[in-house]
């Protein structure tokens, strides 16, 4: 006996639809886990002895407007915290510089660093067309000090 049209049929049908009831359950889960996983990038201490001015003035800019040039004594180049070459200084920062117009370049070196070292960096951030240049100073480092 051959079955009619129709033949057998499920008893349950499956929903077309995607259950909602938890996804806020879901996406509260995910927003935590990112705010507990994400990782903030801090500058590395370094052992320092500051340039001494007498007239200095605090930077109020927000960290990420803030550029770090550090010059070691050796002549190495540490641009945020990575080592960088002397030439290609002028080339990593005219696009930053062009991109974000209020983006301060701080240049921060020890006391013993030889001057040389700091001209040259002067004179490729002059040919990156940087105009917002400050140097780091021990009186601006304590002023940061005391506010934190």
């Amino acid at each position: 006996m051959g079955l009619k049209s129709g033949g057998l049929q499920r008893k349950s049908k499956a929903s077309q639809e995607i259950p909602s009831s938890s996804m806020a359950d879901i996406a509260f889960l995910l927003l935590i886990f990112f705010m507990v996983s994400t990782v903030f990038q801090t500058d590395k201490d370094r052992p320092i002895d500051w340039a001494a001015a007498e007239a200095t003035e605090k930077i109020d800019e927000k960290q990420k407007n803030i550029l770090n040039i550090w010059v070691e004594p050796n002549g190495d180049i540490f641009v945020n915290d990575v080592q960088r070459q002397m030439a290609e200084l002028s080339d990593l920062v005219a696009p930053m510089y062009v991109s974000n117009r209020s983006l301060v370049i701080s240049v921060r070196s020890d006391r013993s660093v030889p001057y040389r070292f700091i001209d040259l960096v002067q004179q490729e951030l002059v040919s990156a067309g940087v105009v917002r240049v400050v140097f780091a100073t021990e009186l601006e480092q304590s002023m940061t000090r005391e506010r934190r």
